[in-house]
C-alpha cells in the first residue's frame, strides 16, 4: 500500500465497552481502504481494551505506551501518522456514516482551511440523545478580536472525535504539554485556529459518549475529578499563553481566548475550594458576559439577583446552596414558565429518546 491520504488516530485507555464501536465506525466509513490508516493510542489500558484493538489487525495498527493521559497519547501518535490529513477520535465515541467524506472534502477544495469540525450527538446511557448544530458554516481564524470571539463561542464544535487537521498544521505546532493529561485537544484546536482557517460543518458526524468514566465531563460532582479539571484548565491557560506570545499573536486576541478557559477553571475552583466573595461575583459575571452576550436587561437583572448571596457565603457555600435549588422541580418549572433559561442563537439544539 503507498502513503494514506488520511490517518486515523485513536485515543483510548480503559474503553473495553466501547471501543470496538469506535473501531468499527471508522472502518464503515464510505472512505477506500488503500487511501487510509487507523492508527489506536493505548495510553496504558488495564482492562481488556488492548486485545480487543488486536483483533482488528492488519487494518487498525496498535501503539502501546505507559499511561501518560491525553496529551502523552496524542505526541506518541501524532508523529507515527503518514496520512495528509490527521483525524481524531477519543475510543469511547463514534462516528456518524460520511464523516471522513464530508471532512476530506472540504479540505480537498478549500486550500487555506487547515482544521474541520462538526455538529455533535451527545448520547447519554439512559438512551437520550442531545444534538447540537451550528445554524451557520461559520469559517474564521484567530487573528481578530471578530475571529477569536466567533472561535470562543464556538470551540465545542472542534473536540477531539470532531476535529481532522492537515498533518502540517500539526506539525507545525508541536508537542502539547504533558500536563494536559485532559485538554489537550483544546490546546490543538486553539493553536490550529491560528495558523490556518476553521470550518465547521453543520452535520453531526460524532456521537459523543457520555459515561461515568468520561475525564472531562464531570456529571457526578466527583470532587478530585473536579479538582484535576481545574488544575489541568489553569495548565491550559498558561501554556496557550505561553504559545501566542512564541507566536506573536496581539494580546486582545490572547486575552479573549485565554481568559475563556482561565474563568472555567476559576469557577471549578471556586466550587470546590472556598473563595472570597469578589472572587465569585468576578468570575460568575465573566462567564455570563462570555456565555450570554447577548443575554436581555431582564436576564442580566435576575443574574444579578442571583449573585446577591454570594457578596456575603464563602464560593463553596454559594455554590452548595444555589445546586440546590438548581435542583428543584418548582425551580425549573417556574425557570420554563416565567423567564426561560437562555440559549446561544448561533445553535440549533434537539432532544430525542432511543428506545
Amino acid at each position: 500500500m503507498g502513503r494514506p491520504s488520511v490517518s486515523i488516530l485513536i485515543d483510548t485507555y480503559n474503553h473495553e465497552r466501547f471501543i470496538e464501536k469506535a473501531i468499527a465506525s471508522v472502518l464503515e466509513q464510505d472512505f477506500p481502504a488503500d487511501e487510509r490508516e487507523i492508527l489506536v493510542v493505548d495510553d496504558g489500558s488495564s482492562d481488556g481494551t488492548p486485545e480487543i484493538i488486536r483483533k482488528f489487525a492488519p487494518q487498525v495498527r496498535m501503539l502501546r505506551k505507559v499511561n501518560g493521559g491525553q496529551a502523552s497519547a496524542f505526541n506518541a501518535g501524532i508523529p507515527e501518522c503518514q496520512g495528509a490529513i490527521v483525524a481524531f477520535l477519543d475510543g469511547d465515541d463514534w462516528w456518524a456514516p460520511g464523516k471522513l467524506q464530508a471532512v476530506c472534502g472540504v479540505l480537498a477544495v478549500e486550500a487555506e482551511v487547515g482544521l474541520v469540525g462538526h455538529g455533535i450527538t451527545e448520547v447519554y446511557s439512559d438512551g437520550r440523545e442531545h444534538t447540537e448544530l451550528l445554524r451557520e458554516v461559520p469559517r474564521f481564524r484567530l487573528n481578530s478580536h471578530d475571529g477569536a470571539r466567533t472561535f470562543r463561542l464556538r470551540k465545542s464544535f472542534l473536540g477531539t472525535s470532531r476535529m481532522t487537521f492537515r498533518a502540517d498544521v500539526l506539525r507545525r505546532i508541536g508537542q502539547v504539554p504533558e500536563a494536559l493529561g485532559i485538554q489537550a485537544d483544546e490546546y490543538l484546536f486553539t493553536l490550529g485556529a491560528v495558523l490556518s482557517d476553521v470550518l465547521i460543518l453543520r452535520e453531526p458526524l460524532t456521537f459523543y459518549r457520555l459515561h461515568e468514566s468520561n475525564a472531562f465531563q464531570i456529571a457526578d460532582g466527583n470532587a478530585t475529578a473536579m479538582r484535576r479539571k481545574y488544575t489541568v484548565l489553569a495548565e491550559l491557560a498558561k501554556s496557550l499563553r505561553s504559545k501566542f506570545e512564541e507566536m506573536g499573536v496581539a494580546e486582545s486576541t490572547v486575552k479573549i481566548v485565554v481568559d475563556s478557559v482561565q474563568t472555567e477553571s476559576d469557577l471549578i475552583r471556586l466550587t470546590t475550594q472556598n473563595g472570597w466573595p469578589l472572587e465569585t461575583l468576578r468570575a460568575e459575571l465573566q462567564n455570563y458576559r462570555i456565555a450570554h452576550e447577548h443575554a436581555s436587561v431582564l436576564l442580566w437583572i435576575f443574574k444579578g439577583l442571583t449573585l446577591l448571596p454570594a457578596c456575603v457565603m464563602p464560593s463553596q457555600y454559594y455554590y452548595a446552596l444555589r445546586h440546590k435549588i438548581a435542583a428543584s422541580g418548582l425551580y425549573r418549572k417556574a425557570r420554563e414558565k416565567w423567564l426561560p433559561f437562555p440559549e446561544p442563537p448561533h445553535v440549533d439544539r434537539y432532544r430525542t429518546t432511543r428506545p
